[in-house]
């Protein structure tokens, strides 16, 4: 099976040219060399997928017909990813929140001048 298409049955990616365009920018990894599209998988093959600043380390067990559902997608693939990848996540998703308060949004002209004013020196406002 093409291994844009087994991305797409085990649910890595919501559609198959998403799984494509991955694997053509060189965020798959098939035994650790870059890879096609087009590439053949195969059981006991190791693949390292870089999605969303984590990277996932899978082993396929097997091959599927067509796309799975997700309660069973663990019969075809073993997720052997490091903890430490998924802690890394945490420290950056909390290093965004300390700098502005989420939902706060980009600032206004008035807090610009705030700002502004705060940097100068002056006490107006």
């Amino acid at each position: 099976m093409r291994i844009d298409k087994y991305l797409w049955c085990t649910r890595y990616y919501k559609t198959r040219s998403i799984a494509t365009e991955a694997c053509k920018k060189g965020h798959i990894k098939l035994n650790g060399a870059n890879v096609k599209p087009s590439k053949d998988v195969f059981t006991g093959e190791k693949l390292t997928i870089r999605k969303d600043q984590i990277t996932y380390e899978i082993l396929v067990l097997d091959i599927p017909k067509n796309r799975v559902g997700a309660k069973i997608v663990d019969l075809y693939r073993k997720d052997i990813t490091p903890e430490e990848a998924f802690q890394n996540q945490d420290l950056l998703k909390f290093s965004k929140d300390y700098y502005r308060k989420k939902g706060t949004g980009r600032p206004t002209k008035k807090d610009r001048r705030d700002i502004d004013s705060y940097s100068d020196g002056d006490s107006e406002v």
